[in-house]
């Protein structure tokens, strides 16, 4: 090892500055010196720290584009079929507390990142849903609404009856992980109730199934926070869940060709992170 550490070393003591500050951004001073420049590969305690940040960094980049096939199938196909309506919008609101809930606690942005990306790709999806339905000025309302909330959320209404506390959001919190998990279960009976996945996108599935797995290692690594952590634990099975589906009926037509959003809500059908985030049959924080 000594070998490869003097080979390696001329280089990571000469990095550019601007790469440099951002592994002591990520890393921290400590375990920047310990990785980077002495090549230490026994600090246990850095090499997971690097792992978990990696992981991070990665889950937010995929975020970005993860329910984009989503969107592409449901424009493409100008259906909702198999997609659950009552899924998305309980996802929505669950990622748009968490979204507020990291922010104002300060959590590094690579421990949640993925939930402000997907939280515009689902409000996109909920109201491509209603579109589809002919419900356009249902649309128009929710987004309204979800304006109003986000801005008592993040705290931009402070002294209005609007204002909501730290305390009140960390309740909100614990409601929005349970929130989180339940919006799962609408997509999950719906799938078995078509006996196939309709349009739903096996590329979000899949990455929300292996997101969710790797916030799991990252939350403990660096959020110590068991609301959260409970949350993705929840979320991971039921998108295993959901992943196991996507396999079995892989080739298998729904029952109905196209269904409306009033239909998938009632029907209790569908991150999510993951929100937690895979193909064109083709997603905690």
């Amino acid at each position: 090892m000594d070998s490869v550490r003097s080979l390696i070393q001329p280089v990571t003591h000469n990095l550019p500055a601007p790469i440099r500050d951002i592994g002591v951004g990520l890393l921290g001073d400590t375990c920047y010196k310990a990785l980077i420049l002495d090549v230490d590969e026994t600090n246990v305690d850095c090499i997971k720290l690097a792992v978990s940040k990696g992981l991070g960094v990665g889950i937010v980049a995929a975020s970005a584009v993860v329910k984009v096939p989503q969107i592409l199938n449901l424009v493409r196909s100008r259906s909702a079929a198999g997609v659950s309506f009552l899924s998305y919008l309980l996802e929505t609101t669950s990622y748009l507390v968490s979204l507020a809930y990291n922010v104002r606690n300060g959590f590094p942005f690579s421990t949640y990142g993925e939930t402000a990306f997907i939280l515009v790709q689902n409000i996109a999806i909920t109201l491509l849903v209603l579109h589809y339905s002919g419900r356009g000025a249902v649309a128009a309302l929710l987004a309204g609404v979800l304006a109003v909330a986000a801005t008592a959320l993040f705290g931009l209404a402070e002294g209005t009856a609007l204002s909501v506390d730290a305390t009140q959001l960390g309740y909100l919190q614990a409601g929005a992980g349970a929130l989180g998990v339940a919006s799962k279960i609408p997509q999950i009976v719906a799938i078995w109730q078509e006996g196939g996945t309709g349009q739903l996108s096996a590329f979000t599935v899949f990455n929300y199934l292996a997101g969710s797995l790797s916030r799991i290692f990252t939350t403990l690594q660096e959020v110590d926070d068991k609301l959260i952590l409970y949350s993705f634990v929840a979320g991971f099975a039921l998108n295993a869940v959901l992943a196991a589906q996507m396999v079995y009926y892989w080739n298998a037509p729904s029952k109905s060709g196209v269904k409306t959003a009033g239909s998938t809500s009632s029907a209790s059908a569908t991150p999510t992170p993951s929100k937690n985030n895979k193909g064109n049959k083709s997603s905690k924080k």
